[in-house]
């Protein structure tokens, strides 16, 4: 390991990130009980210009009398290039913050981007006499952005993760799809004739490389990589098979812009019973080792090692995580008889 030692964001469950529009009440109140980890209350693309700020007294009023005890709040600001962003932070900050985990900033371009928005919700918390501090969430859509992702990535102690926004990204590069997410059927290359003439289609992922730096950019400065939505929300084994894909190359989660998305990215960025304790058998199996002075041991016909107790450790610990905000989720779906439901308390 290097000497130098990375600080890691707050360990919060990110497996399932639903997008809600801040324009709709009813779909605010419904969030609020839904099995996502993490919801984000939209102001930007969800909303058009003419409400917008009837969208931000919608979401003021949802933080503070909504309960979102359980799961992890978001607000998606408008972008800095835009006349809205700057009421969107001082309105909710100030009259919501201290109920707020997180502040979602699309369309982040440079560093820079990120040291005004910190800069604003510093001043907001400081003159408001708020304890908790409220964390960063990036989505990086435009080739600015994946140019200067390392920059960003490091701009500020409140970041927390990294999102790839797949249709804008692809707005901004010019990429030849109008689908948001998925694969792209001419994103393929032919194998050469065989004797017959017969050739075989390789598909490749379009997005591998954005999101493959994203995850590289967040683990190395202590972020949660979070893969982006998946647009056809009547294709659930579309959608698997993209997060399944993104949860192999690092991420820990997805956006799910339907709520029938959530139970998919739940299920997807969860360890299997089976993973678990297979986990379980590499960390007992290690410990004796030790105990016996040895550095490696062989399981099931493979070798394991001190790398392997890492992995292990990180599969055993997001399982304990699960439980412990799936019981956290279910209290709240199930609130004791003749008792009012509390609202969310102050961190």
């Amino acid at each position: 390991m290097s000497f130098k030692i990375v600080d890691q964001a707050p360990a919060r469950m990110n497996r399932s990130e639903l997008a809600v529009p801040g324009s709709n009440p009813v779909f605010l109140e419904k969030a609020a009980k839904s099995p996502a980890d993490v919801v984000f209350l939209d102001l930007e693309d969800a909303v058009a210009p003419d409400d917008k700020p009837q969208a931000r007294k919608n979401i003021i009023e949802a933080l503070n009398d909504l309960d979102w005890s359980g799961k992890t709040v978001s607000v998606r600001i408008n972008g800095l290039d835009t006349h809205y962003m700057y009421r969107d932070v001082v309105d909710v900050v100030e009259q919501a913050g201290d109920k707020l985990d997180l502040i979602m900033i699309p369309k982040v371009g440079t560093a820079a981007d990120v040291y005004a928005v910190d800069m604003m919700v510093t001043q907001i918390e400081q003159a408001k006499g708020f304890k908790n501090r409220i964390g960063f969430e990036h989505i990086i859509e435009t080739a600015l952005g994946m140019q200067n992702l390392a920059e960003i990535g490091a701009a500020s102690p409140r970041n927390e993760s990294l999102h790839f926004g797949v249709a804008d990204y692809a707005a901004s590069t010019k990429a030849r799809t109008t689908g948001i997410g998925g694969p792209h059927p001419d994103y393929h290359v032919l194998t050469d004739p065989d004797s017959e003439g017969n050739r075989d289609v390789h598909w490749g992922d379009m997005w591998h490389y954005p999101i493959t730096k994203m995850v590289v950019v967040a683990r190395a400065n202590g972020l949660r990589p979070i893969d982006g939505p998946f647009g056809d929300f009547q294709d659930p084994e579309g959608y698997k098979a993209q997060a399944f894909r993104a949860a192999v190359l690092g991420c820990e989660g997805k956006w799910a812009i339907h709520p029938s998305q959530i139970a998919l990215a739940n299920e997807v960025y969860s360890p299997s019973k089976e993973e678990v304790a297979k986990a379980k058998r590499i960390l007992a199996a290690m410990k004796q080792a030790q105990k016996e002075g040895r550095g490696a041991v062989a399981l099931d016909g493979r070798l394991i090692d001190i790398a392997s107790i890492r992995q292990a450790e990180v599969m055993v610990k997001k399982a304990r995580q699960i439980a412990k905000a799936e019981k956290a989720q279910a209290a709240q779906a199930a609130p004791a008889k003749g008792k009012a439901k509390p609202k969310k308390k102050n961190k």
